[in-house]
């Protein structure tokens, strides 16, 4: 007999007693819950004043739960994704702040090997370039989390990363705000990236990748950076397939060298130079009839790394050539 777990438990006491009694049982476990947080944290170095501060007004979030619970599934063609978010209104809003803050940005890339368009891809789709980096205390949604159990190893690591990085003094409690899952600021680390990856470019002592936009783009370079993007070796680009290409060939776990799709008859349309060594994968993201893409390797796959879905990194990829042209 399987036993009960504390999600089972709430919708049960949820559905079983009176609203008010329900809350009440439901905010006293979770209380207890998080008491033992802070003990945990306490030994691993956090502060009790820190520790005050982050849950200073920390309740379980009932929404988080709920979005939690039921994340919408949407099922996108590729035609329809890419017309949905390499839309005209997002390549036209990258290109404007691109050339706003190309100083910076190529600044970014001399350090990293990131170039500019690849980042600003990454930003839009993230968070709209910063105006839908999502309002829930971070805190409270992974603690939130964390109690209610479904994945509360990850949630509870996540949330122990979060008070390091405000032990750390980057971000107040009540500035670190991001998605119900927890993901923060402009391009949406979780808080084990952001101690990973996140870079105080402006040498202010602070990591702020929900204001600075030094600190946003750099971090994301860094991220892509130390995941392997390769400086000189493009994301990928639109190909052309002969009428004989087998379909079984694409994937992008399915490398050969550029030189061998070459032979093989794949034309490229970029313009950069590059090794016949490179490897490359071929992607038919809307199936056999539809577009073809010629993916590089490493750096395609550092993108991967941030989020592992074709689409996506395509997206970024295409967001990036568009903005820079």
């Amino acid at each position: 007999m399987l036993m009960p777990n504390r999600r089972t438990l709430l919708a049960a006491a949820l559905a079983s007693v009176p609203l008010a009694a329900a809350r009440a049982g439901v905010q006293g476990d979770f209380s207890a819950y998080v008491a033992g947080v802070k003990r945990e944290a306490r030994a691993k170095g956090i502060s009790p004043d820190v520790l005050d501060r982050a849950f200073a007004a920390v309740r379980a979030n009932m929404r988080v739960i709920d979005l939690d619970r039921h994340q919408p599934e949407f099922t996108f063609t590729w035609e329809q994704y890419r017309s949905r978010i390499v839309s005209d209104a997002r390549v036209g809003r990258g290109r404007q702040l691109l050339a706003q803050n190309r100083a910076l940005l190529d600044e970014v890339a001399g350090r990293y090997g990131v170039p500019p368009g690849i980042v600003v891809g990454i930003w839009g789709l993230e968070s709209n370039y910063g105006q839908s980096t999502g309002g829930f205390n971070v805190i409270e949604a992974l603690t939130t989390l964390a109690w209610e159990g479904r994945r509360a190893k990850f949630f509870r690591s996540e949330l122990m990363d979060a008070l390091h990085i405000l032990q750390d003094g980057d971000i107040t409690p009540a500035q670190m705000t991001g998605s119900y899952a927890g993901a923060m600021g402009q391009t949406q680390f979780m808080p084990d990236s952001f101690l990973k990856y996140a870079v105080d470019w402006s040498g202010t002592g602070r990591r702020d990748i929900w204001n600075d936009l030094g600190c946003v783009f750099a971090s994301t370079a860094n991220y892509l950076a130390r995941e392997g993007w390769e400086r000189g070796v493009p994301w990928g680009e639109i190909a052309r397939l002969p009428s004989s290409f087998d379909p079984s060939l694409a994937g992008h776990t399915k490398r050969r060298p550029l030189g061998e799709w070459l032979r093989m008859g794949v034309g490229r349309t970029g313009g950069a130079p590059l090794a016949p060594t490179t490897p490359a994968s071929v992607l038919l993201p809307g199936g056999p009839q539809g577009e073809a893409f010629l993916a590089y390797q490493p750096s395609f796959r550092a993108i991967y790394s941030y989020n592992p879905s074709d689409f996506y990194c395509i997206s970024v990829g295409l967001i990036g050539d568009l903005v820079t042209m």
